[in-house]
């Protein structure tokens, strides 16, 4: 048997009065994904235990098979694995976004979804300047980046708002506060000339695009340990397919083989159809493939009812259409992380659905995959993590 594990990253969300009360789910044309809740296993999954932050970090960790909280690693040290970057015992590592603050207000946690090109220019504009004994700051992928302080353990108990979760709200509040944040706060400050100064900055200004103009540190974490690998914890061998820092930081921590596809990104020009025929490629080696798509989730934080709506699209044809039937060894399971409600445009903790399909696993009667209708079925699993027990059962 192989099996793979489609995450549809913040797929799942709230109803849309302008779409008479239907959640994108709803309103996306999803035929493939409406097959296999008809002839598979429709339910809903709680990846988010009660009390943890509803981020991609613990509800991805949930559909890896793992329990979050006992597994838990801070998302800053999971971005920086991804990277390579090995942390010191006296280190912390902090993810930082490129955001743009205009009057005061979270403008965009994304520096308009700035590319990576542009990104990284910058980013080593800043790190030329800034880099010392305490602060050494590494490009990532488009606006998201890691920050890694020495010497601040502190950091770690310290407050933090992530910027998507104040889109168009005053920062002012959720500045980082706490212990040892002061030398964040100067960080920030002795960063904001140098973005001001910056041939990017002048060029997506002068090209009508969003410029950057600060930097936001959240999200810390420390060097993991005890970490139980995924071959030894499930017997399996697997791999994993995404555009993210995220989610190849969880493959390096957990031991899941990275695939490097072309094409392949964080938002809506990502390939879709050679991710999944990668994903296809993988399983003649590997037993379990995991294949995480970003774009409704940036979609989601945008705002962007149509942009999400078709990402979802996208997923059902490009993805979802081409492994079901590949392979009449395959079972596959399909299910968003956590949902990104539009209107908040961050996300919840709320339960997301999970549809199960392939050899083994009987039809239990659902018409559609929406979380209305996984809701219906009356299967419900919490912690989350267990649905991985029920695809490789």
């Amino acid at each position: 048997m192989r099996y793979c594990v489609v995450i549809l990253d913040g797929a799942a969300g709230w109803p849309l009065p302008e779409f008479g009360g239907r959640t994108s789910l709803m309103v996306a044309s999803t035929p493939n994904l409406d097959r296999l809740a008809r002839e598979g296993v429709l339910g809903l999954a709680q990846t988010v235990p009660e009390g943890m932050e509803p981020s991609s970090s613990a509800a991805c960790t949930s559909i890896l098979g793992y329990d979050p909280v006992a597994a838990y690693v801070g998302r800053g040290a999971i971005e920086a694995a991804s990277m390579g970057i090995e942390l010191a015992p006296d280190e912390i590592a902090l993810r930082l976004n490129l955001v743009t603050i205009e009057g005061g207000v979270m403008a965009s946690y994304s520096a308009g979804h700035i590319p990576t090109e542009d990104s990284r220019e910058l980013v080593g504009e800043i790190a030329d300047a800034l880099d010392d004994d305490s602060f050494r700051l590494y490009p990532g992928v488009a606006y998201r980046h890691i920050l890694v302080v020495k010497g601040a353990r502190e950091l770690l108990e310290a407050r933090y708002t992530p910027p998507h979760d104040i889109s168009d709200k005053p920062v002012a509040e959720y500045l980082p506060a706490g212990g040892g944040t002061g030398r964040l706060l100067a960080y920030m400050e002795r960063a904001r000339p140098i973005i001001a100064q910056s041939p990017v900055t002048a060029r997506r200004r002068a090209s009508g695009g969003v410029a950057p103009s600060d930097v936001w540190p959240f999200w810390p974490g420390d060097a993991p340990g005890g970490l139980v690998p995924f071959g030894e914890l499930r017997a399996k061998r697997a791999a994993m397919t995404s555009g993210v820092d995220l989610l190849g930081g969880l493959a390096v921590l957990f031991g899941i083989d990275r695939l490097e596809i072309e094409g392949v990104t964080d938002g809506p020009d990502t390939d879709y159809a050679a991710q999944a025929e990668g994903a296809l490629a993988a399983l003649d080696d590997h037993d379990v493939v995991f294949v995480h798509i970003e774009s409704p989730d940036e979609a989601g934080h945008a705002g962007d009812v149509e942009g999400k709506i078709a990402a979802i699209e996208a997923i059902d044809r490009e993805v979802v259409g081409r492994l079901a039937g590949a392979r009449d060894d395959l079972r596959i399971l399909a299910m968003p992380d956590h949902p990104t409600p539009l209107e908040l445009k961050t996300h919840v903790g709320e339960a997301v659905p999970f549809v199960l399909w392939g050899p083994g696993i009987d039809p239990r009667g659902a018409e559609t995959y929406d979380e209305s209708a996984a809701g219906g079925t009356g299967l419900v699993v919490d912690p989350g993590c267990g649905v991985l027990d029920l695809l490789l059962g």
